[in-house]
């Protein structure tokens, strides 16, 4: 990929800091095996693989020195050797960052934003769980970086049916839980992705004003850059890939252990 000559400085983000709880490995997800290696580390090699990084930064559960040992790995697997060469990358291969997450994602995300190097201008936060991610969505996300947009998402088309509900109570509640109220509009639906991208900047202030948010206020928000719509900042939308999703549950494992091992084994490109 290359991006205009313009391009901002970008450093990804990558959120590894969950309890996996769903998964049932009892481990945190980053660290669960899929197709022999862990989860992070397919997610790390994407993120490598698409070139557009300076700094990856990867947030980990507090604690967790396995996990910080698998970074450590990756760098040396970048650096072709032991990675015992000093603190400076040589040109082409990204930093490796690692702190230690929160007790929110919006934590973990604020953690790293806090030890980004000097001179990043834009940042894109992605889901290890989301380890399969072609490059293409990465240079998509980029390029509208690029193109000046301070906030953009990488989305795919609904293609089911989705209704909307509400609880049920009195005669109702005795028939069933919920009640339909209506059936939203598919072709305006998109299920959304990761890697989010935005400036620097703005993701900073987005994350700045979430900390006076209430608990309700807090719970309702579920990616970031739905802290960024709350700010009234526009935010552009590219098309994703089918291939990158978020394992989450056992079946999704299963899903992505079938990808890895099927003629598509290799970090796929979707058109």
């Amino acid at each position: 990929m290359s991006l205009p000559p313009t391009s901002p400085a970008i450093a990804v983000v990558v959120v590894a800091a969950g309890s996996g709880e769903r998964l049932g490995y009892g481990m945190p997800k980053a660290r669960v095996p899929l197709g022999g290696e862990a989860i992070l580390t397919h997610a790390l090699r994407g993120v490598a693989a698409a070139g557009i990084a300076r700094q990856i930064c990867v947030a980990v559960p507090k604690g967790d020195e396995q996990l910080r040992s698998l970074c450590q790995e990756f760098r040396a697997e970048l650096l072709g050797d032991d990675g015992s060469d000093g603190d400076a990358e040589p040109d082409g291969v990204p930093e490796i960052t690692v702190v230690s997450g929160g007790a929110t994602r919006a934590d973990s995300v604020r953690a790293a934003l806090a030890a980004l190097a000097d001179g990043t201008e834009a940042v894109l936060v992605h889901d290890a769980a989301r380890a399969l991610t072609p490059d293409v969505v990465f240079h998509r996300v980029a390029e509208a970086l690029a193109a000046g947009a301070q906030a953009v998402i990488p989305v795919i088309p609904v293609v089911d049916t989705v209704k909307t509900v509400v609880a049920t109570d009195g005669d109702d509640a005795r028939i069933a839980p919920e009640l339909v109220t209506g059936t939203a509009q598919r072709e305006v639906l998109r299920s959304v992705q990761t890697p989010q991208g935005f400036s620097l900047e703005t993701l900073r202030r987005a994350h700045e004003a979430a900390l006076d948010f209430d608990d309700a206020q807090s719970a309702a928000v579920t990616d970031d850059a739905m802290l960024v719509e709350l700010m009234g900042v526009p935010v552009h939308a590219v098309r994703g890939a089918s291939q990158s999703l978020k394992i989450t549950t056992p079946l999704d494992l299963i899903i992505a252990e079938g990808l890895l091992e099927g003629p598509l084994g290799m970090r796929f490109v979707e058109g």
